[in-house]
Protein backbone atom coordinates (compact mmCIF):
# COMPACT_ATOMS: atom_id res chain seq x y z
CA UNK A 1 0.00 0.00 0.00
CA UNK A 2 1.10 3.37 -1.61
CA UNK A 3 2.13 5.78 1.72
CA UNK A 4 0.60 9.33 1.32
CA UNK A 5 3.48 12.11 0.74
CA UNK A 6 4.22 14.37 3.12
CA UNK A 7 2.93 17.74 2.88
CA UNK A 8 6.40 19.32 2.81
CA UNK A 9 8.29 17.28 0.27
CA UNK A 10 4.99 17.64 -2.46
CA UNK A 11 5.71 19.46 -5.56
CA UNK A 12 4.39 22.71 -5.88
CA UNK A 13 4.40 25.63 -8.02
CA UNK A 14 4.04 29.13 -6.95
CA UNK A 15 2.57 31.93 -9.40
CA UNK A 16 3.99 35.45 -8.47
CA UNK A 17 3.40 38.84 -10.75
CA UNK A 18 5.94 39.48 -12.61
CA UNK A 19 8.03 42.69 -12.03
CA UNK A 20 6.41 46.24 -13.67
CA UNK A 21 9.65 46.60 -15.87
CA UNK A 22 9.09 42.77 -16.97
CA UNK A 23 7.74 42.68 -20.89
CA UNK A 24 8.09 39.47 -21.39
CA UNK A 25 9.34 36.41 -18.95
CA UNK A 26 11.61 34.09 -21.11
CA UNK A 27 12.69 32.13 -18.31
CA UNK A 28 9.18 30.83 -17.82
CA UNK A 29 8.13 30.57 -21.75
CA UNK A 30 11.42 27.94 -22.24
CA UNK A 31 10.22 26.58 -18.61
CA UNK A 32 6.33 25.46 -20.73
CA UNK A 33 9.03 25.03 -24.35
CA UNK A 34 6.99 21.51 -24.07
CA UNK A 35 3.56 22.84 -23.97
CA UNK A 36 4.75 25.88 -26.98
CA UNK A 37 6.06 22.75 -29.40
CA UNK A 38 2.35 20.61 -28.57
CA UNK A 39 0.76 23.61 -29.36
CA UNK A 40 2.96 24.94 -32.35
CA UNK A 41 2.34 20.89 -33.38
CA UNK A 42 -0.99 20.26 -32.90
CA UNK A 43 -2.23 24.12 -34.80
CA UNK A 44 -0.10 22.36 -38.20
CA UNK A 45 -2.09 18.99 -37.58
CA UNK A 46 -5.83 20.78 -37.77
CA UNK A 47 -4.17 22.56 -40.96
CA UNK A 48 -2.91 20.13 -43.02
CA UNK A 49 -4.80 16.75 -41.66
CA UNK A 50 -8.26 17.65 -41.15
CA UNK A 51 -8.94 19.72 -44.22
CA UNK A 52 -9.59 18.86 -47.83
CA UNK A 53 -7.68 21.20 -49.04
CA UNK A 54 -4.33 21.52 -46.42
CA UNK A 55 -1.38 22.50 -48.26
CA UNK A 56 -2.83 22.86 -51.59
CA UNK A 57 -4.56 25.68 -49.99
CA UNK A 58 -1.34 27.49 -49.08
CA UNK A 59 -0.25 27.29 -52.75
CA UNK A 60 -3.43 28.47 -54.11
CA UNK A 61 -4.40 30.93 -52.24
CA UNK A 62 -1.30 33.49 -52.32
CA UNK A 63 -1.24 31.90 -56.26
CA UNK A 64 -4.82 33.37 -57.02
CA UNK A 65 -4.16 36.82 -55.22
CA UNK A 66 -1.15 37.12 -57.13
CA UNK A 67 -2.74 36.55 -60.22
CA UNK A 68 -5.97 39.17 -59.27
CA UNK A 69 -3.50 41.79 -58.08
CA UNK A 70 -1.10 41.20 -61.15
CA UNK A 71 -3.99 41.48 -63.52
CA UNK A 72 -5.31 44.92 -61.74
CA UNK A 73 -2.05 46.64 -61.10
CA UNK A 74 -0.27 45.66 -64.11
CA UNK A 75 -2.57 45.01 -67.04
CA UNK A 76 -5.31 47.97 -66.38
CA UNK A 77 -3.25 50.31 -63.98
CA UNK A 78 -0.17 49.61 -65.73
CA UNK A 79 1.71 50.13 -62.33
CA UNK A 80 5.83 50.05 -62.48
CA UNK A 81 7.62 46.68 -61.02
CA UNK A 82 10.88 47.59 -62.02
CA UNK A 83 11.30 45.24 -64.83
CA UNK A 84 9.89 42.01 -63.14
CA UNK A 85 7.01 40.22 -64.68
CA UNK A 86 3.99 41.06 -62.68
CA UNK A 87 3.13 37.57 -61.77
CA UNK A 88 6.45 36.94 -60.15
CA UNK A 89 6.49 40.46 -58.35
CA UNK A 90 2.89 40.47 -56.95
CA UNK A 91 3.43 37.05 -55.80
CA UNK A 92 6.55 38.01 -54.08
CA UNK A 93 5.10 40.49 -52.22
CA UNK A 94 2.04 38.19 -51.70
CA UNK A 95 4.44 35.95 -49.90
CA UNK A 96 5.78 38.09 -47.94
CA UNK A 97 2.29 39.99 -46.81
CA UNK A 98 0.61 36.56 -45.80
CA UNK A 99 3.59 35.56 -43.27
CA UNK A 100 2.53 38.96 -41.53
CA UNK A 101 -1.12 38.99 -42.01
CA UNK A 102 -1.34 35.19 -41.03
CA UNK A 103 1.04 35.46 -38.45
CA UNK A 104 -1.51 38.92 -37.02
CA UNK A 105 -4.73 36.48 -37.89
CA UNK A 106 -3.63 33.18 -35.73
CA UNK A 107 -2.18 35.42 -32.86
CA UNK A 108 -4.86 37.50 -32.27
CA UNK A 109 -7.52 34.89 -31.89
CA UNK A 110 -5.36 32.29 -30.42
CA UNK A 111 -6.71 33.12 -26.82
CA UNK A 112 -10.58 32.76 -28.13
CA UNK A 113 -9.88 29.49 -29.65
CA UNK A 114 -8.63 28.05 -26.90
CA UNK A 115 -11.08 29.17 -24.18
CA UNK A 116 -11.10 25.95 -22.33
CA UNK A 117 -7.30 25.60 -21.84
CA UNK A 118 -7.17 29.29 -20.70
CA UNK A 119 -9.85 29.35 -17.78
CA UNK A 120 -8.98 25.93 -16.61
CA UNK A 121 -5.56 25.51 -16.65
CA UNK A 122 -2.18 27.92 -15.73
CA UNK A 123 0.37 28.65 -18.19
CA UNK A 124 1.66 31.47 -19.63
CA UNK A 125 -1.08 32.97 -21.61
CA UNK A 126 1.47 33.93 -24.18
CA UNK A 127 2.45 30.69 -25.43
CA UNK A 128 -1.03 30.42 -27.46
CA UNK A 129 -0.13 33.61 -29.70
CA UNK A 130 3.79 32.18 -29.76
CA UNK A 131 2.58 29.03 -30.95
CA UNK A 132 1.03 30.21 -33.82
CA UNK A 133 4.91 31.48 -35.31
CA UNK A 134 5.33 27.65 -35.97
CA UNK A 135 2.11 27.47 -38.68
CA UNK A 136 3.13 30.65 -40.31
CA UNK A 137 6.80 30.02 -40.85
CA UNK A 138 5.48 26.32 -42.51
CA UNK A 139 2.92 27.95 -44.47
CA UNK A 140 5.28 30.13 -45.76
CA UNK A 141 8.30 27.70 -46.51
CA UNK A 142 5.63 25.46 -48.85
CA UNK A 143 4.91 29.08 -50.46
CA UNK A 144 8.33 29.84 -50.73
CA UNK A 145 8.71 26.37 -53.08
CA UNK A 146 6.40 27.38 -55.59
CA UNK A 147 7.76 31.17 -55.53
CA UNK A 148 11.24 29.77 -56.77
CA UNK A 149 9.60 27.14 -59.02
CA UNK A 150 7.74 30.36 -60.82
CA UNK A 151 11.13 32.89 -60.46
CA UNK A 152 12.63 29.44 -62.22
CA UNK A 153 10.32 29.43 -65.03
CA UNK A 154 11.29 33.45 -65.34
CA UNK A 155 14.90 32.98 -65.15
CA UNK A 156 15.09 34.68 -62.33
CA UNK A 157 17.92 34.21 -59.74
CA UNK A 158 18.55 35.70 -56.47
CA UNK A 159 21.50 37.68 -56.15
CA UNK A 160 23.55 37.97 -52.58
CA UNK A 161 21.10 39.79 -51.35
CA UNK A 162 19.21 36.75 -50.56
CA UNK A 163 21.30 36.39 -47.30
CA UNK A 164 18.88 39.26 -45.87
CA UNK A 165 16.06 37.67 -46.57
CA UNK A 166 15.78 35.95 -42.82
CA UNK A 167 16.38 39.02 -41.82
CA UNK A 168 13.28 40.80 -43.39
CA UNK A 169 11.37 37.69 -42.74
CA UNK A 170 11.61 37.74 -39.14
CA UNK A 171 10.62 41.46 -38.81
CA UNK A 172 7.62 40.79 -40.59
CA UNK A 173 6.91 38.54 -38.50
CA UNK A 174 7.58 40.00 -35.72
CA UNK A 175 5.60 42.91 -36.48
CA UNK A 176 2.53 40.90 -37.15
CA UNK A 177 3.06 39.28 -33.61
CA UNK A 178 3.09 42.31 -31.89
CA UNK A 179 -0.03 43.78 -33.46
CA UNK A 180 -1.82 40.24 -32.49
CA UNK A 181 -0.46 40.47 -29.18
CA UNK A 182 -2.41 43.60 -28.79
CA UNK A 183 -5.30 42.04 -30.65
CA UNK A 184 -5.70 39.00 -28.59
CA UNK A 185 -5.60 40.89 -25.48
CA UNK A 186 -7.91 43.15 -26.41
CA UNK A 187 -10.29 40.80 -27.91
CA UNK A 188 -10.80 38.61 -24.59
CA UNK A 189 -13.13 42.00 -23.50
CA UNK A 190 -14.20 43.42 -26.46
CA UNK A 191 -14.92 41.39 -29.38
CA UNK A 192 -15.32 43.78 -31.97
CA UNK A 193 -11.61 44.11 -32.26
CA UNK A 194 -11.00 41.48 -34.75
CA UNK A 195 -13.73 42.94 -37.20
CA UNK A 196 -12.08 46.75 -36.85
CA UNK A 197 -8.26 45.21 -37.34
CA UNK A 198 -9.71 43.09 -40.21
CA UNK A 199 -10.99 45.76 -41.63
CA UNK A 200 -7.49 48.22 -41.11
CA UNK A 201 -5.26 45.19 -42.39
CA UNK A 202 -7.30 45.06 -45.90
CA UNK A 203 -6.90 48.98 -46.36
CA UNK A 204 -3.27 48.19 -45.10
CA UNK A 205 -2.46 45.83 -47.76
CA UNK A 206 -3.36 48.45 -50.60
CA UNK A 207 -1.53 51.13 -48.87
CA UNK A 208 1.68 48.77 -48.99
CA UNK A 209 3.66 47.48 -52.04
CA UNK A 210 2.50 43.77 -52.80
CA UNK A 211 1.53 44.30 -56.09
CA UNK A 212 3.62 47.66 -57.33
CA UNK A 213 6.54 49.21 -56.28
CA UNK A 214 7.63 51.85 -54.18
CA UNK A 215 8.38 54.12 -57.24
CA UNK A 216 5.14 54.35 -57.93
CA UNK A 217 4.16 56.77 -55.40
CA UNK A 218 5.07 60.15 -56.02
CA UNK A 219 7.84 61.81 -54.50
CA UNK A 220 6.21 64.61 -52.60
CA UNK A 221 4.42 61.63 -50.98
CA UNK A 222 7.16 59.03 -49.91
CA UNK A 223 7.64 60.25 -46.53
CA UNK A 224 4.25 59.92 -45.41
CA UNK A 225 3.66 56.32 -47.72
CA UNK A 226 6.69 55.28 -45.31
CA UNK A 227 5.13 55.50 -42.02
CA UNK A 228 4.25 52.17 -42.60
CA UNK A 229 6.54 49.99 -41.44
CA UNK A 230 5.52 47.55 -44.04
CA UNK A 231 6.59 49.08 -46.77
CA UNK A 232 10.36 49.12 -46.64
CA UNK A 233 9.99 45.77 -44.80
CA UNK A 234 8.07 44.43 -48.05
CA UNK A 235 10.70 46.04 -50.65
CA UNK A 236 13.56 44.70 -48.40
CA UNK A 237 12.02 41.31 -49.05
CA UNK A 238 11.31 41.79 -52.52
CA UNK A 239 14.99 43.65 -53.56
CA UNK A 240 16.41 40.19 -51.37
CA UNK A 241 14.56 37.90 -53.47
CA UNK A 242 14.53 38.93 -56.84
CA UNK A 243 17.43 41.70 -56.56
CA UNK A 244 15.62 44.68 -58.53
CA UNK A 245 14.46 47.90 -57.40
CA UNK A 246 16.71 49.48 -54.16
CA UNK A 247 16.39 49.88 -50.30
CA UNK A 248 16.30 52.80 -49.07
CA UNK A 249 18.29 52.18 -45.62
CA UNK A 250 17.06 54.92 -43.94
CA UNK A 251 13.49 53.90 -44.09
CA UNK A 252 14.55 50.61 -43.24
CA UNK A 253 16.08 51.38 -40.16
CA UNK A 254 13.04 53.16 -39.21
CA UNK A 255 11.00 50.06 -39.88
CA UNK A 256 13.40 48.40 -37.70
CA UNK A 257 12.30 50.87 -34.91
CA UNK A 258 8.63 50.73 -35.80
CA UNK A 259 8.38 46.78 -35.57
CA UNK A 260 10.24 46.50 -32.35
CA UNK A 261 8.12 49.42 -31.22
CA UNK A 262 5.05 47.76 -31.70
CA UNK A 263 5.90 44.29 -30.79
CA UNK A 264 6.81 45.61 -27.20
CA UNK A 265 3.86 47.63 -27.16
CA UNK A 266 2.29 44.67 -28.06
CA UNK A 267 3.80 42.51 -25.43
CA UNK A 268 2.96 45.19 -22.75
CA UNK A 269 -0.48 45.52 -23.67
CA UNK A 270 -0.79 41.09 -23.45
CA UNK A 271 1.16 41.91 -19.82
CA UNK A 272 -1.49 44.31 -18.60
CA UNK A 273 -4.54 42.01 -19.44
CA UNK A 274 -3.31 38.53 -18.48
CA UNK A 275 -4.81 38.46 -15.72
CA UNK A 276 -7.98 39.06 -16.11
CA UNK A 277 -8.23 36.76 -18.99
CA UNK A 278 -9.58 33.64 -17.41
CA UNK A 279 -12.14 35.83 -15.25
CA UNK A 280 -13.31 37.35 -18.41
CA UNK A 281 -13.21 35.47 -21.16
Amino acid sequence: MDRPIEASKRPTVQIRPGSGWQILNLREIVQYWDLLLTLAERDLKLRYRQTALGAFWVIAQPLMAAGILAFVFGKLAKMPTDGVPHVVFALTGMVAWNAFVTTLARAGSSLLGNTALVSKVYFPRVILPLSCVFSTLVDFLVSMVLLLVIMAAFRLVPGPGVLLLPLWLLLIVTLGLGIGLMQSAMVVKYRAVINVVGVMITFLMYASPVAYAVSAVPPHLQLVYHINPMVALLEGFRWSLLGRGAVSWGFAAYSVVATVTVFLLGARVFKKMERQFADII
